[in-house]
């Protein structure tokens, strides 16, 4: 009854429980000794083409390079799409990796293996629902292996879940075999919509253009108290809880029990810090500060992660479009020309333009990548699509790093002449996954328990040593 009251006495909507049910950190967590203190994981959900963004083949035929033109970028050498003009000036602060190479070319297994950093799939994986035996995501891990600071959950996903146009839930975003309790914080300020995908309310579009209303509006969940109980109330209520605290101790000392502190704790911590609601809050920011990354969801999603790194959350997963935005199938060149790569182009450069200025790119892992790549050749799916595109190929993707120790202006590892295979340099999952957890400071040794307490370790792979 007091653990139950207590939630109510913080006026804690259930709504917000999953986002704390990150309480207690595992024993004997190590501090953070790599060049990063935070890392901003970007995933487009659906798949980016390779060649129409970072590894153009435009020596290539008509029916492999696409419609898109190559340009050079500031570090000579390196041309990307003609599409991405504010990222091209800014090479200087980022690098690619253009031979990241996995198995699969199913959406949800591609979701999985990307999001967790495992190629192999977890035994009885489901595409069509999440299980407790997937493997944890990267932010999961993170989540239980990093230490907090500032009391704030070690690792956020926003804007949402993502979630299958047919309203199914996507694997390979949970805790998995770590259990619920490991689960990151989602923080869910994009309502779901099944037929409209991009950046609204900007750049809203859907693949197959049935013309459906998008009236969606982004807005963070609101962490707040309830009517009457201002903060010095708060503290009265919490000190009470507090000597309840040390009348049970004797009597309860359960591991459920100490969960259920960090609960209190963290639960206080959202609903009194300023930063929090502060990062949360993007759409109300100064306007030159939304203007600058895009009055739209890619904007604000990036802006609220820089903000929540900022404040002390570690890592941060950012959906950048709900669940197969990026899956162009068909209509490939006119949406990634208009509606995808315009506020993508915006709010990345100024994501890495706000970090860099304020000193903390250095500080700060950048990431961005899809569950896969998509095919070399140029396909008309006629009876779906006017126009054409590509399919799902994860045999090679390019991977976009910057911050946290990364050096700017390199190109890793090479597709094939048609960017079907790599050809040089071929990294796996496990190497992104590796180079994340080795920027956060998670020693080699490090290990992760699931349920039943068993061990499993966090590295399956070397970092990419080539990035540093």
């Amino acid at each position: 009854m007091l653990q139950a009251g207590s939630i109510g006495l913080l006026g804690l909507g259930m709504n917000h429980l999953a986002g704390l049910r990150d309480a207690a950190a595992a024993e004997g967590t190590q501090q953070p000794s790599g060049k990063a203190k935070s890392c901003i994981y970007i995933f487009l959900s659906g798949g980016l083409a390779q060649h129409d963004s970072f590894d153009m083949k435009p020596e290539a035929p008509d029916n492999i390079r696409g419609e898109f033109k190559p340009i050079a970028t500031r570090t000579p050498g390196i041309q990307i799409c003609e599409h991405l003009p504010l990222l091209a000036q800014r090479s200087n602060l980022w690098s690619l990796v253009r031979s990241l190479t996995h198995p699969s070319n199913d959406h949800s297994a591609g979701h999985q293996i990307m999001l967790s950093g495992r190629t192999a799939l977890p035994p009885g994986f489901s595409p069509n629902k999440p299980q407790r035996s997937d493997w944890p995501s990267i932010a999961a891990v993170a989540n239980a292996l990093v230490p907090r600071r500032n009391n704030l959950p070690p690792a956020a996903v926003l804007p949402e879940r993502l979630i299958h146009w047919s309203g199914r839930v996507i694997p390979g975003q949970f805790g998995g075999q770590m259990g619920p309790l490991r689960d990151p914080w989602f923080i869910e300020a994009s309502p779901y919509h099944s037929t409209s995908y991009g950046a609204y309310p900007a750049y809203p579009f859907d693949h197959q253009e049935r013309g459906h209303a998008d009236d969606r509006l982004f807005q963070a969940p609101s962490l707040s108290l309830p009517q009457g109980i201002d903060p010095p109330r708060l503290t009265s209520r919490a000190n009470l809880l507090s000597v309840l605290q040390r009348q049970r101790e004797e009597l309860d000392r359960t591991a459920q029990t100490a969960d259920f502190d960090h609960l209190r704790q963290r639960a206080i911590s959202l609903l009194t810090d300023r930063r929090v609601k502060e990062a949360l809050d993007v759409t109300h920011a100064d306007d030159r500060i939304q203007e600058r990354y895009g009055k739209n969801s890619f904007g604000w999603s990036l802006l609220m992660a820089r903000r929540l790194v900022e404040a002390g959350v570690t890592l941060v997963q950012v959906n950048l479009g709900n669940n197969e935005s990026w899956d162009t199938h068909g209509e490939a060149f006119p949406h990634l020309k208009d509606k995808l790569f315009p506020p993508t182009d915006r709010a990345l450069s100024a994501l890495l333009d706000d970090l860099h200025e304020s000193g903390l790119l250095d500080d700060t892992l950048i990431v961005m990548a899809g569950e896969f790549g998509r095919t070399p050749k140029v396909t008309q799916l006629a009876n779906v699509y006017r126009k054409p595109g590509r399919d799902h190929w994860g045999a090679v993707q390019t991977v976009f790093f910057a911050g946290g120790g990364v050096q700017g202006g390199r190109v890793i590892g090479a597709s094939d002449r048609i960017g079907a295979y790599p050809a040089a340099d071929p990294q796996t999952p496990e190497n992104m996954a590796a180079t994340i957890y080795s920027a956060l400071g998670i020693p080699a040794t490090a290990v992760w328990h699931d349920e039943t307490t068993r061990p499993h370790n966090v590295y399956y792979d070397e970092p990419i040593a080539a990035l540093v």
